[in-house]
């Protein structure tokens, strides 16, 4: 995926992005469903249940910006929700959020991974945390239960063999090779974080915006495969499914039949 390359200078130095930055301040929104889809159903990623995340978090994000602005007084930054080169994950980590797992995904001992990062990037010195330890140990259980071995090696995801960016970030035809190893899933993949032992504490969110459409949780798959674009357009108006639009969801499901 060559575009993780575009802007790396901004992604090792914030004050590219936001002028006079001095600190990054990082946070984290659970998104684990209380209920989850149907067994006899073509799978979707748990965080586009609900409504779009960048629109929940970015209104957030400003309403933490204010209330700073209006304890401290003049303080200018920016709020980033995967809407610029910003190292999430590793900004994260190093703020002692959590850890970066073998799956390269960030996780933590209280809540597992099932969670959005986010950061705002302002022009405040703050008292800054430190990096927590890994805990992953020998575990590879991420690795292990990959169906297209996307994880070449511990730490290591190879993102072009992703079930995620075949479903999602791809363009073309998905390639015929990869027939029957994607295990259902039609919009991104939870695998790696579904069979990761730390996410046995995840906790049901409670922000009502990423309740499921109950339409979408009773859909079989017949249900996906007769789907209309105006049912697309009701059920997912305000869903991260809209990125692959009606026609990619057709390829894809085309796809696992």
């Amino acid at each position: 995926m060559s575009y993780m390359e575009n802007n790396f200078d901004k992604r090792l130095n914030p004050t590219l992005l936001v002028d006079g930055a001095k600190s990054v301040i990082s946070l984290l929104l659970n998104y684990y469903p209380e209920s989850t889809q149907v067994v006899d159903s073509y799978k979707i990623s748990k965080y586009a249940y609900g409504t779009d995340y960048h629109f929940v978090i970015k209104d957030k994000l400003k309403e933490l910006l204010f209330s700073i602005q209006d304890k401290i007084g003049e303080v200018y930054g920016r709020a980033f929700v995967d809407s610029a080169p910003v190292l999430d994950k590793a900004w994260a980590a190093k703020s002692g959020l959590g850890w970066i797992g073998k799956n390269s995904n960030l996780l933590t001992q209280k809540v597992g991974s099932f969670y959005f990062i986010a950061e705002l990037i302002i022009d405040l010195d703050l008292e800054y945390d430190n990096a927590t330890t890994d805990h992953c140990g020998t575990c590879t259980a991420c690795i292990d239960s990959c169906p297209t071995q996307a994880i070449v090696a511990p730490y290591i995801v190879d993102g072009s063999k992703c079930i995620s960016y075949f479903t999602i970030e791809l363009k073309e035809n998905i390639p015929q090779e990869m027939k029957g190893k994607f295990d259902d899933w039609a919009f991104g993949c939870d695998i790696c974080q579904d069979v990761c032992p730390w996410n046995k504490f995840s906790k049901p969110h409670s922000e009502p915006l990423f309740n499921a459409n109950p339409e979408l949780l009773s859909m079989s798959k017949k249900d996906w495969e007769e789907i209309t674009e105006d049912t697309f357009r009701a059920v997912f108006k305000d869903s991260s499914l809209k990125r692959t639009k009606f026609s990619g969801l057709n390829r894809n499901i085309a796809f696992l039949k």
